[in-house]
């Protein structure tokens, strides 16, 4: 079972406007609401190609069982904790036609009390050999900063592969974990480094600087430059990306990290997990909303 743990979930409300304007009246030419969160992006797309997963993490409020209801009618199981106040986040991306790029508004979401963070502390505590648990996304106020090291301790030593999408110092503090796969993008990786744009050769430099530190796996994802791989057993994989039209990016690292566990969970074999996980991307970036298992597993033979 792949859990995913999402503290700060969402609705994604994502919007066409031809000729945005900012300050002026905006009428869209097309709308979708999705069920989002990192991690809950990994565990959809997941599901789409027959993994087995369930989405965690906290919800509150009518959007917070509109999100749980979703999901659940998608056929994704979910064992959330509820919050007494406050309510799920609605983040609301902007796409605008004619070049305009993308515009994102995410909102903070609920606080979460202690006595929230212990009740989710004890649902980990099912994990076990053979698990795989993914870490993914921003804190919710409340949170202390390391929480997500205070996760990987509570499943530590109980054969649990365990995976970080994260930036900054969420990502900095647990690489003593060893967590099995870290994927920073490339400007996480250079921020993290306290560097601007990175070039292919730094790339590398700054993912073994991260294995040194504990991380076993690092897939760095670079946008339209396609993604890197360096894997514990010391091979470093470059992939570029498949011809097709991008649409959005929302999700397409998730979908990379979802592609490459159900690589490697359906193969044991870095290679062909790091191939999945491109396809996976690409086939979001290609798509409206997050790729479907048939979307990604046509882009797979391009890899």
């Amino acid at each position: 079972m792949v859990y995913t743990v999402t503290l700060n979930p969402a609705l994604d409300y994502e919007v066409l406007v031809d000729g945005f304007r900012a300050g002026g009246l905006n009428r869209t030419s097309r709308e979708h609401m999705h069920f989002g969160g990192k991690g809950v992006n990994v565990s959809t797309v997941l599901h789409s190609l027959g993994v087995e997963t369930m989405a965690l993490g906290f919800v509150a409020g009518f959007t917070g069982q509109a999100l749980e209801d979703g999901l659940r009618s998608a056929g994704i199981p979910t064992d959330f904790v509820w919050l007494e106040e406050g309510l799920t986040r609605v983040n609301v991306k902007i796409r605008s036609g004619g070049g305009g790029g993308e515009t994102e508004i995410n909102s903070q979401g609920p606080a979460i009390p202690a006595p929230a963070l212990e009740d989710l502390l004890q649902k980990l505590d099912r994990l076990g050999e053979g698990d795989v648990l993914v870490l993914a996304g921003s804190l919710p106020a409340g949170l202390p900063a390391n929480v997500y090291q205070t996760i990987l301790n509570r499943v530590e030593g109980r054969g649990v592969l365990t995976v970080v999408d994260a930036a900054r110092d969420l990502l900095k503090g647990v690489l003593s974990c060893r967590p099995f796969l870290v994927k920073p993008n490339s400007a996480e990786l250079g921020e993290l480094f306290g560097k601007g744009s990175l070039t292919e050769e730094e790339i590398l430099f700054c993912a073994k600087k991260l294995q040194e530190r504990g991380a076993r796996n690092i897939l760095v994802s670079m946008a339209g430059d396609g993604s890197l791989l360096l894997d514990e057993t010391g091979g470093a994989r470059r992939l570029g990306v498949p011809p097709g039209t991008v649409r959005h990016s929302v999700g397409a690292g998730d979908s990379m990290v979802a592609g490459f566990l159900a690589g490697w969970l359906e193969t044991r074999d870095y290679a062909a997990a790091h191939r999945m996980g491109a396809a996976a991307g690409s086939a979001t970036a290609f798509s409206d909303g997050l790729a479907t298992g048939e979307e990604i597993r046509k882009l797979l033979p391009l890899f």
